[in-house]
C-alpha cells in the first residue's frame, strides 16, 4: 500500500479554513488548477467530497468538520517539531541530571554547583553518582548525562569532553606528623610509610613513576580505592597520603599539606558527554554551570607552605587512580 502524501494535510487545513479554492491557492502560492487537483486527491485519499458547492461557495461535508480539528491539531504539532527549540526557561525547567564524578568532585565542587543551579534553576534536580570505572558506557546508554574524569586515550567519536582544570599531587599527613618538622625531603619522603589509592589494588601509580628518577621508591603499606579513604587513615595514623591538591581541599582541612619534594604528576580533569546531548539547551547550561564553578572554585589549593624548590611538576594523561 502507497504511503500517502502527508503534504496534503497543509493542503487540507488552509482549504477547510478558508472554504475557497481560490483563497487557499493564493495562500499556498498555488494556481487555481493545482490546487482544484489537490483537492482532488484530497476526495481520493478520504473517500470523501470534503467541500461542496452551495450557490457560489463551497461548505464543507460532515466528514470535513469531523476533521477540521483533528487536521489542525496534526499540523501544529508538525510544525513545532520542525522548528527550531525554543528559549531555554531556566526558572519553568523541570528535570533530573545525572552526574557521574571521580572520587572527591562531590566534596570539591558539588555546593558550589547545587548553589548555582538552585539559583538559576529551582526546579533542577542534581543527581551524583560515584565513578568506579573509566567505561564511557554510562554516558552512551543514558546512565549518566555528564562525567568527569582524566581522560587516558582518546575518547569514541560520540563521547565530547573538554577540559575542566589543571590537578597535581601533594602531601599530606596528620597536624602532628614527623614530617611536619623540617624540611620534607625525597629520603624523608620515601622512607615514610604511605597508604595508596588505586581502584584495581595495585600498589604503584602516578607517583611512583615520579618518583623512580631519583632511586628511591615509597613503601606502601595500605592500598584504598579512594582519596577520601586515604586521608581518613591519614588523619588518624603516621601514614603519608599523596593526592591531588584541588580535588581534595575540603577533605584536608586540618591537616598538614605539602609540596612532593620531586617532579610531582599533574593530571587534566574533563568534563565528558554524549553527542546526542550536545545541542540540548538544558544540558548545555548544565555543562557552562559546571565550567564556571570548577574555573572559580579550582583557584590555588596549596600546600601549608613550600618545602625548597621542587622540581618542575610534570602533566600525565593518564587516570589519577589506577
Amino acid at each position: 500500500m502507497a504511503r500517502p502524501d502527508l503534504n496534503l494535510l497543509v493542503t487540507l487545513d488552509v482549504l477547510l479554513e478558508e472554504g475557497s479554492v481560490t483563497r487557499a491557492g493564493e495562500r499556498l502560492a498555488l494556481s487555481p488548477s493545482a490546487m482544484s487537483r489537490a483537492l482532488a486527491r484530497l476526495r481520493r485519499a478520504t473517500g470523501d467530497p470534503l467541500l461542496v458547492r452551495a450557490g457560489r461557495g463551497l461548505v464543507p461535508t460532515p466528514r470535513a468538520l469531523e476533521l477540521r480539528d483533528r487536521v489542525r491539531g496534526l499540523v501544529q504539532d508538525a510544525e513545532e517539531v520542525l522548528r527550531p527549540a525554543r528559549t531555554l526557561e531556566l526558572a519553568t525547567l523541570e528535570r533530573t541530571f545525572v552526574l557521574r564524578s571521580s572520587d572527591g568532585f562531590v566534596e570539591r565542587f558539588g555546593p558550589a554547583l547545587v548553589a548555582k543551579v538552585g539559583t538559576e534553576a529551582p526546579g533542577v534536580r542534581l543527581r551524583f553518582v560515584r565513578k568506579t570505572g573509566k567505561d564511557t558506557g554510562p554516558l552512551r546508554d543514558g546512565g549518566a548525562d555528564l562525567e568527569t574524569g582524566v581522560v587516558e586515550h582518546d575518547p569514541p567519536p560520540d563521547v565530547l569532553t573538554t577540559p575542566l582544570f589543571i590537578d597535581r599531587f601533594i602531601g599530606v599527613v596528620r597536624s602532628e606528623h614527623p614530617l611536619r618538622a623540617g624540611k620534607v625531603t625525597t629520603a624523608r619522603y620515601a622512607s615514610a610509610r604511605h597508604v595508596h589509592v588505586s581502584r584495581r589494588g595495585l600498589t604503584e601509580g602516578l607517583v611512583d613513576e615520579a618518583l623512580r628518577p631519583t632511586g628511591r621508591h615509597r613503601q606502601v603499606v595500605t592500598v584504598v580505592d579512594g582519596f577520601s579513604a586515604a586521608l581518613a587513615l591519614a588523619k588518624a595514623s603516621d601514614l603519608v597520603a599523596t593526592v591531588p591538591a584541588r580535588h581534595t581541599a575540603n577533605m584536608r582541612r586540618g591537616m598538614y599539606s605539602f609540596e612532593l619534594p620531586f617532579q610531582a604528576p599533574e593530571v587534566t580533569v574533563s568534563l565528558l558527554w554524549h553527542v546526542r546531548l550536545d545541542a540540548d539547551p538544558a544540558h548545555r547550561w548544565l555543562r557552562t554551570c559546571v565550567l564556571e564553578v570548577c574555573r572559580h572554585e579550582s583557584g590555588p589549593e596549596g600546600p601549608d607552605e613550600e618545602p625548597g624548590h621542587p622540581g618542575p611538576s610534570r602533566r600525565l594523561r593518564t587516570d589519577a587512580v589506577d
